[in-house]
């Protein structure tokens, strides 16, 4: 049991670890909510994240933000609901009308991993916690 929790929990941090590296190249991340940007930052992940529910923003406002920012390539990691979801489909077809690379890998890798076990970005780091506390006690 514990050996399947420790081996979640390595995937968990080397995608984090490669989302890390790839903000710290210069590519953008998007987000839902200002949680979200903090809980990234907390995980140690330092470049440019916009968030795309702050303040009432229409998708169109997140695009037009992010074109402003001169990315080239996005990382949209939205909540793991039905609504993240929907957002993360609506996002990524105008981004890529506008010729914005759009990376949707880290998001599908991490639920795949967390399945339905958390729904949004800011509840990764207490999941990460109850992960270890699980490994520690098994």
């Amino acid at each position: 049991m514990s050996t399947r929790l420790k081996e979640k929990e390595e995937k968990i941090l080397q995608i984090l670890s490669c989302l890390a590296e790839e903000s710290a190249k210069g590519t953008l991340i998007v987000v839902e909510g200002k949680k979200d940007v903090e809980t990234l930052r907390n995980m140690g992940i330092q470049g440019k994240i916009v968030s795309a529910k702050t303040g009432g923003k229409a998708l169109l406002d997140v695009v037009s933000e992010i074109e402003k920012c001169g990315a080239r390539e996005v990382i949209l990691l939205l909540d793991f609901d039905r609504r993240g979801e929907e957002w993360t489909k609506r996002l990524r077809q105008m981004l890529e009308k506008t010729r914005i690379k759009v990376n949707i890998a880290f998001r599908h890798a991490l639920l795949s991993l967390i399945g339905r076990d958390i729904k949004d970005v800011e509840s990764l780091t207490a999941y990460m916690e109850t992960l270890k506390s699980k490994i520690c006690n098994s």
